[in-house]
């Protein structure tokens, strides 16, 4: 069978709406998950560095697991698997003129959690590479764990986090796929489904990998634009900071006296 060169430029150029809604839907369920992975990610990195033993070990256990496991295996456990072992059932839901069906719900739950175990150690690395003395200051200074993650650990760790964040969406766009087998409508079973109407494998395939290709390129080019942005510090001239600042470090400065 010959390549369709017009059938390839039709749906290339020219998508159906039905193609459409899978895109769209593999953008939601790559973001949204993403999000909620990176949310998780940064508490289960700050329970892998809490001083409470069981936290650090409960944290340490949910991080072996996940990432010792294959996240197919995951996505069919949490859709079908715990529905036929009775504990959870995931069931069409409807806001308005906002429906989720059950299968995608699940599908956002698998990748959210497999994301978080990924995150959290990008997270507490990028935490680790934090000066300790800066931590120490701002403790003897009175200020609050939480106070002190938010306005002087995180920003400076964010340096050292965006980039391989930025890594693992470009790798959730193409893990997305394979929620596929529990039928969510991504772009990938909307390839499929449209294959097994038109008998065009090749093209269809052929369409859908320029898809995939075109969204990791355009985050590619944000993901730079990002990465350049918290790395302007880095490239300023290096003049020598105040005695206070060299002290205490400058983040705890501007977080102690607000300037």
């Amino acid at each position: 069978m010959h390549f369709d060169w017009p059938f390839f430029w039709r749906y290339l150029l020219h998508p159906s709406a039905m193609y459409l809604d899978g895109l769209w839907l593999t953008i939601v369920l790559s973001v949204v998950s993403q999000f909620l992975g990176t949310i998780g990610g940064l508490f289960l990195a700050l329970g892998r560095m809490s001083r409470f033993r069981a936290v650090e070990y409960v944290a340490r256990f949910y991080i072996w697991v996940v990432r010792g496991t294959p996240l197919l295996v995951q996505i069919v456990f949490i859709y079908t698997g715990l529905a036929a072992g009775g504990i959870l059932r995931f069931h069409d839901v409807a806001w308005g003129f906002l429906s989720i069906p059950g299968n995608v719900q699940a599908g956002i739950v698998a990748l959210s959690l497999h994301e978080a175990a990924y995150m959290a150690e990008i997270i507490r690395a990028g935490i680790a590479s934090v000066d300790s003395g800066q931590t120490e200051a701002a403790k003897s200074l009175g200020m609050r764990y939480a106070l002190l993650m938010r306005r002087i650990v995180l920003p400076q760790a964010a340096r050292f986090i965006v980039p391989p964040l930025g890594n693992e969406f470009n790798g959730m766009l193409k893990s997305s796929t394979l929620v596929s087998v529990i039928g969510v409508p991504e772009l990938l079973l909307t390839t499929e489904t449209l294959t097994s109407a038109t008998f065009r494998v090749f093209e269809l395939y052929s369409v859908v990998a320029l898809y995939y290709l075109t969204l990791t390129t355009a985050w590619g080019l944000v993901q730079n634009r990002i990465e350049a942005k918290f790395g302007e510090p880095t490239s300023r001239s290096e003049a020598k900071p105040a005695f206070g600042k060299r002290l205490f470090g400058a983040a705890a400065i501007r977080a102690i006296t607000g300037r």
